[in-house]
C-alpha cells in the first residue's frame, strides 16, 4: 500500500496542470535525503521554513512604517503571510503546486534587514559587495540557518526565493505566482497602513486606479487576483496588460505619496546611523560576534560575517545592540 507521500504524489499527477511542478519531478536538494513517508519534498520545505529562527524574527521587522504606534500595522511577517495566501489562491485556481507556492511565499523575505527597505539601503551603502534582500534570503536558507548547516531546501524553492523580486527566464509558474502576489499584497496593504496612519485618505488614491481596480482594499485584491487567473488561461502566469498598467500607476502613486513621504519616512535617517555604528563596532571587534558568525568571519571574511549578523537583526534587537554598545548603562532609561 502506498504511504501518504506517495498517495499525495499520485494526486498531484491528476490535480496539477502541465505548467505546474510535480513534487516527484523536483530537481532535488544540494545534499540528497531519503524521501519522507508522510510529506512531499515541498511540504518538508514549508515546515523547515516555518520552524526556522529567521521566520520567527520577521514578526519584529518593519514592513514600511518604523516603530508605528498601534497593533494593526503590517510587519514583515504579516506581509509574508498575506503574500503566501494570495499566491496560494492563484496557484489553486491555475492548478499549480500549492505546496511549492507556499514554500516560496513563506521564504521569500527571510533575508530582509531590520527597518525595512531603509535598512536594506543602509547595508547596501555600507557593505562594499552590495546588499540585496532576495540574495540574502537565499543565503539564509542555504548557509545561515541551523547554525550554519542551512535548511537544504529543494532547488525549485530556492530559485523561487532568489528570483522573487526581478524574476528569471526559467522561473517556475509557482515562482511567478509568488512574485505577482508580492506586488499585489504590498501595494494594497501599504495603502491600507498609510490610511490608518493618516498619511492618505481613500479619496487620495487616483481616480483611474479606483475605477480600474476598486474602491476598497478587499475589492482591489480580488480584482487583481481574478485578472491574473483570467489572463493566465493560455499557460503563462501573468496580469493582463490593462491591469498591469493600472497596478504600475498604483505603485507610482505609492512611491511618491508614501515611500517618499517625509512624515512616514522621517525617522529613516537614523537607520543608517544605527546600523552603521553597529557595523563599525563588529568590524573592529569580530571576536564579539556570536560563535556562528565568527566561523563565517574565519572562512568568508569579517565584512561578510558582520553583514550576515546585522541583516538578521530585528528592529528592536538592532536598537538594543546599538544602545548596549554606545550608550553608558547609567544613561539608559530603565
Amino acid at each position: 500500500m502506498p504511504n501518504p507521500r506517495e498517495r499525495r504524489e499520485q494526486l498531484e499527477r491528476l490535480m496539477i496542470s502541465d505548467i505546474g511542478v510535480l513534487a516527484e519531478n523536483s530537481k532535488g536538494r544540494a545534499f540528497p535525503e531519503a524521501p519522507d513517508e508522510v510529506r512531499t519534498c515541498f511540504q518538508r520545505d514549508i515546515d523547515r521554513i516555518t520552524y526556522s529562527k529567521s521566520f520567527r524574527r520577521l514578526k519584529h521587522k518593519t514592513q514600511v512604517f518604523l516603530q508605528p504606534e498601534g497593533d494593526h500595522y503590517r510587519t514583515r511577517l504579516t506581509h509574508t503571510l498575506e503574500v503566501t495566501r494570495i499566491a496560494r489562491t492563484i496557484s489553486r485556481a491555475l492548478m499549480l503546486n500549492e505546496d511549492l507556492t507556499e514554500a516560496i511565499g513563506l521564504g521569500h523575505d527571510l533575508g530582509h534587514t531590520p527597518f525595512g527597505h531603509a535598512g536594506e539601503r543602509a547595508l547596501c551603502e555600507i557593505y562594499t559587495c552590495g546588499f540585496r534582500h532576495y540574495e540574502q534570503s537565499l543565503r539564509v536558507v542555504d548557509r545561515l540557518e541551523k547554525s550554519g548547516k542551512g535548511l537544504n531546501l529543494c532547488f525549485e524553492t530556492r530559485m523561487g526565493i532568489l528570483n522573487h523580486t526581478k524574476g528569471a527566464p526559467d522561473d517556475s509558474a509557482e515562482a511567478i505566482a509568488v512574485r505577482l502576489a508580492d506586488r499585489i499584497a504590498y501595494i494594497n496593504h501599504d495603502v491600507d497602513d498609510a490610511i490608518r496612519a493618516g498619511i492618505l485618505t481613500a479619496a487620495d488614491i487616483p481616480k483611474e486606479v479606483r475605477a480600474r481596480i476598486g474602491e476598497r482594499h478587499s475589492t482591489r485584491i480580488d480584482a487583481i487576483i481574478r485578472d491574473v487567473i483570467e489572463a493566465s488561461r493560455e499557460g503563462e502566469v501573468r496580469m493582463s496588460d490593462d491591469m498591469a498598467q493600472a497596478v504600475e500607476l498604483f505603485h507610482d502613486f505609492l512611491f511618491e505619496k508614501v515611500y517618499r513621504n517625509p512624515t512616514a519616512k522621517g525617522e529613516e535617517a537614523k537607520v543608517s546611523k544605527i546600523l552603521g555604528a553597529i557595523w563599525d563596532y563588529y568590524l573592529k571587534n569580530p571576536d564579539k560576534l556570536p560563535p556562528d558568525y565568527r566561523s563565517i568571519a574565519d572562512t568568508e571574511g569579517v565584512p561578510r560575517a558582520v553583514c550576515d549578523y546585522v541583516s538578521g537583526m530585528s528592529d528592536d534587537y538592532a536598537v538594543y545592540t546599538f544602545s548596549n554598545i554606545y550608550i553608558p548603562a547609567a544613561w539608559q532609561v530603565k
